[in-house]
Parts: C-alpha cells; sequence; structure tokens
C-alpha cells in the first residue's frame, strides 16, 4: 500500500471513530435484546456477521417476537435496508471503477455510518484518487464494523449482567439523528424525511410493524418526485 493510500485509511479510520461512541452501546443493546428474544449467541452472532445492519435486525427482531409470518419479517427487513440500495448507488460516481472483490467487500461492510462520513468527503473532495478512495472507505470500515461483532457478542454474553441504570437504548436514537441530520442537505431530502416521519405515525395501526414499509415506500417516493420536480424546474428555468 502506497503512503498516499496508508494516509487516506487512516484519516477515514480518524473521520468514522466518534461513531465509536454510539456503536459500542447500539450494537451491545442488540445483543441484550436478541438473547432476550430467546435467541441463543450463535444466533445472535449470525445475524450481526451476516446482516451487519442494526435497523433491519431490532426490526426482524421485533416481528418475530410477535409472532409475525416469516415473508412479513424479511420484507419489514428489506424496506428498512432498502436504503442501502440508495447508499450504493450515491457511491456509485466515486467508488463504482474500484475492482469487483473491492466493491463486493464495500457492498458487504456498508453501514449507515461509513456511507455518510465517506460520501461527505467523497463529495467535497471530487479528485481524490480512486485508490484513495476506496483506502478512505475500508479505514472507515474499520472504525465502525469490527466493533459491531464484538460488542454485539459482549453483550450476548455479559447482557443480564449490565445493571437496569446503565441502560443501552439511548444509542439507537442518539447513533440516527448523527446520521440524518448532517445528510439534510436538500429539499428531496427534508422531504422524505418528513413523509417517511408521517407516514410512520400515520400508519401505526398497521399490525407487525408493516408501516415501516409503507413509511419508507413513501419516503423514497416523495424525495425522488421532488428531485425530479426541482430538475424540470431547473431546465424550463
Amino acid at each position: 500500500m502506497s503512503d498516499a493510500r496508508r494516509r487516506a485509511f487512516r484519516r477515514g479510520f480518524r473521520d468514522c471513530s466518534p461513531f465509536v461512541l454510539v456503536v459500542i452501546p447500539y450494537s451491545m443493546l442488540f445483543g441484550v435484546v436478541a438473547r432476550d428474544a430467546g435467541l441463543a449467541v450463535y444466533e445472535v452472532m449470525s445475524m450481526s456477521v451476516l446482516v451487519i445492519a442494526g435497523a433491519s435486525q431490532f426490526t426482524a427482531l421485533a416481528l418475530m417476537q410477535e409472532h409475525a409470518p416469516v415473508v412479513v419479517v424479511l420484507l419489514g427487513a428489506l424496506a428498512v435496508n432498502l436504503r442501502m440500495a440508495m447508499y450504493s448507488a450515491a457511491l456509485v460516481p466515486h467508488v463504482g471503477g474500484a475492482s469487483l472483490r473491492q466493491r463486493l467487500l464495500m457492498a458487504y461492510l456498508m453501514v449507515d455510518q461509513t456511507f455518510a462520513v465517506s460520501v461527505k468527503t467523497f463529495e467535497e473532495e471530487p479528485k481524490m484518487p480512486l485508490d484513495q478512495k476506496v483506502a478512505y472507505y475500508f479505514g472507515c470500515v474499520m472504525a465502525v464494523c469490527p466493533l459491531w461483532y464484538v460488542c454485539t457478542f459482549a453483550g450476548a454474553v455479559l447482557g443480564q449482567a449490565i445493571p437496569p441504570e446503565f441502560a443501552l437504548d439511548f444509542a439507537i436514537p442518539v447513533c440516527f439523528i448523527a446520521l440524518v441530520a448532517p445528510m439534510m442537505r436538500s429539499l428531496p431530502h427534508v422531504v422524505a424525511a418528513g413523509v417517511s416521519v408521517l407516514a410512520a405515525v400515520l400508519f401505526g395501526w398497521m399490525p407487525y410493524n408493516l408501516a415501516l414499509v409503507v413509511a419508507a415506500a413513501l419516503a423514497m417516493v416523495a424525495g425522488a418526485q421532488t428531485e425530479y420536480y426541482l430538475q424540470r424546474r431547473a431546465v424550463r428555468a
């Protein structure tokens, strides 16, 4: 690895390191909740290693506790994770030229934190060489993903010993506020966020948390339509 790529890797690790403060309790909380739901330690770790997406894992776990059909569990988790498809599309202009092996690994290790930090840097520095962008991305990954595995295991094994006054559930809203707030940089983003919140409230009566599926779909449509409208208005102008 060249010196430039090493520097990019270290910079990515450093830039994503603040998220450690929420990744540790967030992942431990999943381990605790999953064990309370009746999953064995190996089942908890299998889900975390295969899925590596906290929001969809919590969604699937909640649906499983409600004895939802398998199809509904998969659909709910998929709906929550559809944002990863949008993340991938946003990263294509920056790292689409990487090798297939690199792109496959980047796709597997993509989480909210690594995407948010890396895409912000790539947009601010469009002239960064491809190899340095890839190194930067993996630096972000190394700051987050290994901790996700380790702390999920710790939560699953030691969760029952954590005193109630040290509750970990604060990490979920803090994590997503930290991720979403800096991303509200345009009208389509704001519209999509607003529609998702409104739809989740209006359709909260639906069984098996299907309101999440409806809210996610409506938010994506609203955001896309808003962006399309702005582009058409710019062309006419």
